[in-house]
């Protein structure tokens, strides 16, 4: 270093191949060179070449260094150990097969970036098999460590602000102008709120400062199929929040999606059996009224002013419903004693939040019935979906 300081603005560097330089970067023979280790039973090598080859000092070893042109030094072998290149730490971290912010997928590689940023680089597999076995194990990996975390973080949230779940999505922007398709969204599922968030909430203070948060049970989430899906990228589902705005989300793996609709499905009905009903505002004929959306009772339209009852219905008497995207849904009952189907019209200033309330308190209604429900995808047909702008279709 002192002679390239005295050497002046112009230095010229002439570089030869030197077959001992390797074996004297681990580990010198000569006990007079400045290199060696004041400790050589700990086998610790040199920090400007470390490939995982060390020289380990046995005393009982009689084993010498083939190599011809350093003298033969009785208790020294080469010994093969794991070197650590990269350490990237698998709580909170994501995984992508995926060209950064595009739907291109790389071809049998992938990468994975820890919470701090640190990333593992393109790593790339022998084949789609490999591939798949790589990022299932690392997937479930990243989830056991989610969940002992969501543990431990729940020891200190009261029971209705528990969390049921965390993890790293993509999230499709809207402007379609933009070079960058998608960006990196953490999603968490807490008592009766969905959380968005730009990185993992790591404080109690970081729970107020999310980018978004919605009403479980006044959003609706749809598991896209195939004919929906907007471009190449295959595990993706859709959140249409209450103000009527579509969310699109991708996941890396079909397992990360069957997680994600198993947890929304049972952060939706335990809010819903927690709160037990629902009251919104709403007007007919110019009279301010309000309807309730019961757990136990069903739908309950009342006067605003004097709390008189006008009408009672029964869930299981709800047999169809229509609405103009706006404000007003026509609810079509049946009476138990006549059999007749009687109409019934209200006009909402928060129609999507109302139609994804009563399809939360649906799906609860039909998990009570039926424990198994919750996060099994058979009797998902068992519940009303949406169609169109926001219409509701009852199927059995």
């Amino acid at each position: 270093v002192q002679v390239l300081r005295n050497a002046g603005e112009e230095v010229t560097l002439t570089v030869s191949f030197l077959k001992r330089a390797p074996a004297f970067l681990k580990l010198p023979l000569n006990e007079d060179c400045a290199c060696a280790p004041s400790d050589q039973s700990s086998g610790t090598s040199s920090p400007l070449c470390d490939s995982g080859l060390h020289l380990n000092y046995h005393p009982n070893n009689t084993d010498t260094l083939s190599c011809s042109s350093w003298p033969a030094s009785p208790g020294l072998r080469w010994e093969k150990r794991w070197c650590d290149l990269r350490l990237i730490p698998l709580l909170h971290s994501r995984f992508s097969q995926y060209l950064p912010g595009s739907d291109l997928c790389r071809q049998n590689a992938f990468q994975v970036i820890a919470v701090d940023g640190v990333c593992s680089g393109i790593i790339q597999c022998l084949s789609a098999e490999d591939c798949i076995d790589w990022l299932q194990a690392i997937a479930s990996n990243i989830s056991n460590l989610t969940k002992h975390n969501i543990k431990k973080i729940n020891r200190n949230f009261p029971v209705n602000q528990q969390i049921v779940y965390m993890g790293w999505t993509e999230e499709r922007e809207q402007d379609s102008l933009q070079d960058r398709m998608y960006t990196p969204k953490f999603l968490a599922l807490r008592g009766s709120s969905l959380y968005k968030f730009i990185a993992p909430p790591v404080t109690t203070w970081d729970w107020t400062r999310a980018e978004k948060t919605f009403s479980v049970y006044e959003i609706m989430c749809k598991i896209l199929k195939d004919s929906d899906l907007l471009d190449r990228r295959k595990h993706c589902f859709s959140v249409q929040s209450e103000s009527g705005e579509d969310l699109y989300f991708s996941v890396e793996l079909e397992s990360d999606l069957t997680l994600w609709e198993k947890a929304f499905q049972t952060a939706t009905f335990l809010e819903v059996e927690r709160i037990q009903c629902k009251t919104y505002a709403c007007v007919l004929e110019s009279h301010l009224m309000g309807l309730t959306i019961d757990f136990s009772m069903g739908f309950v339209c009342f006067d605003a002013a004097t709390k008189a009852v006008l009408w009672r219905y029964k869930f299981s008497q709800l047999k169809g419903s229509s609405d103009d995207g706006k404000s007003k849904i026509k609810f079509l009952f049946q009476n138990q004693d006549t059999k007749q189907i009687e109409a019934k019209e209200l006009e909402f200033s928060n129609l999507f939040a109302v139609l994804h309330c009563i399809h939360s308190f649906f799906a609860a209604k039909v998990a009570c019935l039926d424990p198994l429900y919750v996060g099994s995808q058979a009797t998902a047909s068992a519940v009303p979906t949406t169609s169109g702008t926001g219409k509701l279709k009852y199927t059995t």
